[in-house]
């Protein structure tokens, strides 16, 4: 199946005007002006990130193609728990009904970057679902639409599977009112995706009949607006996502908690982040989910050049955050390298300093909690907006 993008940047990482990768080596790094010393497995993994880019723009591979084969899932397969780090608190499962993302992150958690395979999707998907929604009713717990992929994307819009998924839900609650289930979805959606049809019904549609049963937060970036279109090559605008959240706020639909992923270090001036919160704050936003850039070496070569494409200077101190030997078990999901956690308490309290007069409140989840040393008096896992580790609105369950 051929996919038509509903997003897409003017400019991308195949026509960057006078772009030209190299490789991050010992020597790429020195004329650069980085002190720190990486160990040999570092550096090691930055070459080999930045031959593999090479060799990915020459082949057109960076980005998705907007292909897509049709599967089918095992109806009688486990549904995942969402629990990468084997702390959380809060029972959660995961819906994933595409293999693969037409979003195009380069920094993707799950793919670290590579989007080389052709996407796949579960025809099947929504009775899958819809059968473990039926044998889990009584348990109060979340369903965490989408941690792998982006929920509202091409594949799940315009094969119809994100409208029936959300149908399956609203049948659920039809034929048990009581039950203890709860939707959360995190996208990069803006309003165009919300107003997709299916079958005559939107996802805005559909979201206003869930309504006293989900949450929609918006994910949302902290890095330079040139830097961002070309990494996240089919996302939404920052404009049309916080459209979207308005629209779910127009509609009764709690919308005003916000993934803030990922976090680019180097861009985190007060200046830039007072921007950035502000403009949440004025689209109705009171809780955020911080989480700073994780990459394994190779997916930073390639996030460091396209940065130094901008700003040589934060590409530099991109590196600074992540490469020195003693920030090497600084890990979160997947093994993925964190920045320094000295700067990551840092800037924490930094955006506490500055959201708190906008009277936002922050989720931090536990095991962050633990690797940065964060007190519970400084963050509780549960904070005065009802929010919870992800930002799960933990008062959804009073209703």
């Amino acid at each position: 199946m051929e996919l038509e993008n509903l997003n897409g940047h003017e400019t991308n990482v195949y026509n960057l005007q006078g772009f030209t990768p190299e490789v991050v080596d010992e020597s790429y790094l020195k004329k650069l002006g980085v002190k720190a010393c990486p160990s040999d497995e570092t550096l090691a993994g930055l070459k080999k990130g930045s031959e593999l880019f090479i060799k990915r723009l020459a082949e057109g591979t960076v980005i998705p193609r907007p292909r897509l084969t049709m599967k089918e899932i095992d109806l009688d397969s486990p549904v995942e728990i969402h629990n990468y780090t084997g702390k959380c608190p809060t029972l959660t499962y995961e819906i994933n009904p595409v293999k693969g993302c037409n979003v195009g992150c380069m920094y993707c958690l799950v793919t670290d970057g590579v989007h080389e395979n052709e996407l796949e999707a579960y025809t099947n998907y929504p009775e899958y679902i819809g059968k473990f929604l039926e044998e889990h009713y009584a348990e109060q717990h979340y369903y965490y639409f989408s941690p792998k992929t982006e929920a509202l994307q091409e594949p799940t819009l315009q094969t119809g599977i994100a409208h029936r998924i959300l149908k399956e839900f609203i049948r659920h609650y039809e034929k048990h009112p009581d039950s203890r289930a709860r939707l959360f979805i995190a996208s990069k959606a803006g309003d165009r995706q919300l107003r997709y049809s299916f079958e005559g019904e939107s996802i805005l549609d559909l979201f206003v009949r869930l309504k006293d049963k989900m949450q929609f937060n918006t994910s949302v970036s902290i890095m330079p607006g040139e830097f961002r279109s070309i990494i996240e090559p089919y996302a939404a605008t920052l404009e049309e996502r916080m459209k979207a959240v308005r629209l779910c706020q127009e509609n009764g639909i709690m919308a005003n908690s916000a993934l803030i992923q990922p976090i680019v270090v180097p861009y985190l001036t007060t200046e830039h982040m007072t921007e950035f919160f502000g403009m949440l704050s004025e689209n109705g936003i009171v809780n955020y989910k911080p989480e700073f850039l994780t990459a394994c070496m190779e997916n930073l070569a390639m996030l460091g050049q396209i940065l130094g494409y901008y700003d040589k200077e934060m590409e530099k101190e991109l590196y600074e955050f992540y490469i020195a030997p003693e920030n090497a078990d600084h890990r979160k999901q997947r093994g993925r390298t964190a920045p320094n956690r000295s700067d990551s308490i840092h800037y924490i309290r930094r955006m506490m300093e500055i959201t708190e007069p906008m009277g936002m409140s922050i989720s931090i989840c536990y095991w962050v909690r633990q690797q940065l040393g964060i007190s519970e008096e400084m963050i509780p896992i549960i904070n005065r907006n009802g929010f919870q580790c992800l930002g799960y609105q933990s008062r959804l369950f009073a209703q």
